[in-house]
C-alpha cells in the first residue's frame, strides 16, 4: 500500500485551516492524545517499524471523541498516528477519506445516504441504511464496518416528571390522543423548516400542523440548539426537538418518545477505512468492529456530557472509556 506523505498530510491540513505553529514545528491545533498502553487491543503480529495510520473526524463533541477512541486504538494497535480529528464540517472528512489523504474516520450512515450520496429519503431500518452506504461506498474504496448500536438521529423528548401528567405517553403516536393545548413543541429552526423537519412528522403521527385540530402555529415554539433543551425541562414546551446521544438528555432528566412509525432516518455510526488500508491490515477490521460494539446511545449520552457540561477533554474522556472497557490501558 502507498503511504502518505508527510508532506500531503502538511498540505491537507494547511488547506482546512487546522494547522498550530509549537515550538517543534507545524502539527495539527488538536494533536493532544494521553499516552496509551495495550490492554485486548494489542499491537498487530508483524506490524512492520513506522507503519502509520492517519485519523480523522468531524469538530462537534461526538465527533472529537470518536476521533480520538480511533487515535487512541491505532496507537495501541502499534501504528504511528496522524491525528487530523476536529475537521470542521461533514463534507471536508469526507474528502479526505475519498481522496485516500485519511485512513479511517467514524461517520453516520445516514449523512453519508443524504450528503454525500444525495439521496432524498433515509431508511427508518438500520440495517437496511448500513447496507445501502456500505455497497456504495465499496465502489469508491471505502469500507464500512458493522455499524455501532449507536443512532445519532433526531428524536422528541419530554421532561420525565410530566409523563404521568401527559397520561404515560411514551411513543410519538400517543400525542394524538392527547387535547390540543398540550401538544405544545419546541424545536431549532433547521427542523422546523427543512423538508424532513416538523411539518411531515406532524401529518405522519396525524397531527398536521398548523391545523386547529393537530399542532396550531401557536403550539410551536423556536429556540436554538441548546435552548430547547431547557425549554422542554422547564416546561415551557410538553415536547422538545433533541439529538438521541445527547448528553442533556439524561442530565435534564428527559424521556425520548418512541418513534413507533419509523419516520426519522437511522444515523448508526461506523468505523469507515480505506480499502487499501484495511487489506493491508486486516486486523483493524477486529480491531475497530470490537470497538464499536461497545458504543451505544446511552455510552455517547454519558461521554458527550462529560465533555460538553463537565469540561473534560475529548481524549481524556475516550482513553477513560476505552480502559473502562479493557480496550487499553494506561502506561
Amino acid at each position: 500500500m502507498t503511504r502518505i506523505r508527510p508532506t500531503r498530510v502538511a498540505a491537507a491540513l494547511a488547506g482546512l485551516g487546522m494547522l498550530a505553529v509549537t515550538g517543534c514545528g507545524l502539527q495539527p491545533a488538536t494533536a493532544y492524545v494521553p499516552a496509551v498502553a495495550p490492554g485486548s487491543i494489542e499491537p498487530i503480529d508483524g506490524l512492520e517499524e513506522g507503519a502509520s495510520l492517519t485519523i480523522t473526524s468531524k469538530n462537534f463533541t461526538e465527533q472529537l471523541i470518536l476521533g480520538k477512541i480511533g487515535v487512541l486504538v491505532a496507537q495501541a494497535a502499534g501504528f504511528d498516528v496522524t491525528d487530523m480529528t476536529n475537521v470542521p464540517g461533514s463534507v471536508p472528512v469526507r474528502e479526505l477519506m475519498t481522496s485516500g489523504t485519511a485512513d479511517m474516520t467514524w461517520e453516520y450512515t445516514g449523512t453519508a445516504w443524504l450528503t454525500y450520496m444525495g439521496e432524498e429519503e433515509g431508511f427508518d431500518d438500520q440495517q437496511a441504511q448500513y447496507e445501502a452506504v456500505r455497497d456504495a461506498d465499496a465502489e469508491i474504496g471505502l469500507t464500512w464496518l458493522e455499524p455501532a448500536a449507536l443512532n445519532n438521529t433526531y428524536a422528541i423528548a419530554v421532561r420525565s416528571e410530566a409523563v404521568e401528567e401527559l397520561g404515560g405517553v411514551s411513543t410519538l403516536s400517543q400525542m394524538a390522543a392527547l387535547p390540543v393545548e398540550d401538544r405544545t413543541i419546541c424545536v431549532e429552526p433547521e427542523f422546523n423548516s427543512r423538508a424532513d423537519g416538523l411539518g411531515p412528522l406532524l401529518e405522519l403521527y396525524g397531527i398536521p400542523r398548523g391545523s386547529a385540530d393537530g399542532v396550531p402555529d401557536d403550539n410551536i415554539s423556536i429556540y436554538d440548539t441548546g435552548a430547547v433543551y431547557t425549554a422542554t425541562d422547564r416546561g415551557t414546551c410538553n415536547f422538545g426537538e433533541v439529538f438521541s446521544t445527547d448528553g442533556r438528555i439524561d442530565s435534564l432528566d428527559l424521556t425520548l418518545l418512541e418513534d413507533d412509525l419509523g419516520y426519522f432516518p437511522a444515523y448508526n455510526a461506523a468505523a469507515v477505512l480505506n480499502t487499501e488500508t484495511l487489506e493491508t491490515y486486516p486486523e483493524l477490521e477486529e480491531i475497530y468492529g470490537a470497538v464499536s460494539e461497545a458504543l451505544t446511545d446511552e455510552v455517547l449520552r454519558e461521554l458527550n456530557l462529560r465533555v460538553d457540561e463537565g469540561g473534560e477533554l475529548p481524549a481524556d474522556v475516550a482513553l477513560d472509556f476505552l480502559v473502562q472497557e479493557g480496550f487499553v490501558t494506561e502506561p
